[in-house]
């Protein structure tokens, strides 16, 4: 398989994206897994050495451009053809590659995605999602995490049905448990939102819905598959990152759970409903994450998601 890798993309590329190239080399074996790293020579040249031995298992392909992350996104794809991030996308079009991932700017690879290889037929908004970490060490799943800040109920029943087929195929959860996040476990509780979305997901088949539950639910083991629209998604994300860097990173504790409220360790989020993988990072991202982008990337195209996904709204489920 092929992965295109953005190594532009990010505060501290090319540094940090090779870095994580290299460990991903020293500590996966020989596989079918080849990278296509797209960025710039001269800025990549004082890397490139530590991954010259496994030089077999990747492809170097220039790119003369890169987008910057405060410019337009929409403006900078359309006059920067020559960019990473449009070569990558360019690249998963014509099918030269299985995945695309960058830290880059989220808003040209939202477009991007959307322009380039398009919504799958039938997803009205494709949606990004975000592990939750739970005190069992496992993972809920919340979506949307942010590019969908205001959504209609139908919207956040193809949320539920995407991160219901995510789970079960790419993290193994059987049956996944799924819950609208709500101000009150209480049917007909919240805004006018979450009082229309209950009845359909309620209605709906093919997923496990349980019902509500509320912020505090969060990170317990109640539904692996938490909905809501992106505005509260993304403060929900927020609050979470804001718990690693203020009790791990500030004050120092050390406790396992609060371990796995650093991003790197799974990398990054898939946006959902595109008929390619495409993984989007934060742009402080360093090694780590890279190297568990390119894990979850080989784990998206292994159990051919997007074959499902477009299997699963085809029959109208």
């Amino acid at each position: 398989m092929n992965i295109g890798l953005d190594i532009m993309g990010g505060d501290y590329a090319p540094k940090e994206t090779l870095t994580g190239v290299l460990q991903y080399f020293e500590q996966v074996p020989e596989s079918s897994v080849h990278l296509l790293l797209i960025g710039n020579a001269e800025a990549a040249a004082p890397y490139m050495p530590a991954i010259d031995p496994y030089k077999h298992r990747f492809t170097f392909i220039e790119a003369g451009e890169s987008i910057g992350m405060h410019e337009h996104p929409t403006k900078a794809l359309k006059e920067k053809p020559n960019s990473s991030i449009a070569i990558g996308f360019g690249l998963l079009h014509k099918g030269k590659a299985d995945a695309f991932i960058s830290a880059g700017n989220t808003g040209a690879m939202m477009v991007g995605a959307l322009y380039s290889v398009k919504a799958i037929d039938g997803i009205l908004r494709p949606t990004i999602a975000t592990p939750m970490p739970r005190q069992d060490g496992k993972f809920n799943f919340l979506l949307d995490s942010g590019i969908n800040a205001d959504c209609k109920p139908e919207h956040l029943v193809q949320f539920a049905q995407l991160g219901s087929l995510y789970s079960y195929h790419v993290l193994g959860v059987e049956n996944p448990k799924v819950a609208l996040l709500n101000i009150g476990e209480e049917e007909g509780k919240g805004n006018l939102l979450c009082q229309a979305t209950y009845p359909l997901l309620k209605e709906q088949s093919g997923i496990n819905f349980i019902g509500n539950v509320e912020g505090r639910d969060l990170f317990l083991n109640k539904a692996e598959v938490i909905v809501c629209e992106g505005f509260v998604g993304n403060v929900a994300l927020k609050l979470a990152e804001s718990v690693y860097d203020i009790f791990k990173v500030q004050k120092g504790f050390n406790d396992p759970f609060l371990d796995n409220f650093n991003f790197e360790i799974y990398g990054g989020t898939p946006i959902l409903g595109i008929n390619s993988p495409v993984i989007i990072s934060h742009g402080i991202a360093h090694a780590l994450a890279f190297r568990n982008m390119i894990d979850l990337a080989c784990r998206i195209i292994e159990s051919d998601l997007t074959g499902k996904l477009k299997e699963y709204f085809k029959k109208g489920e």
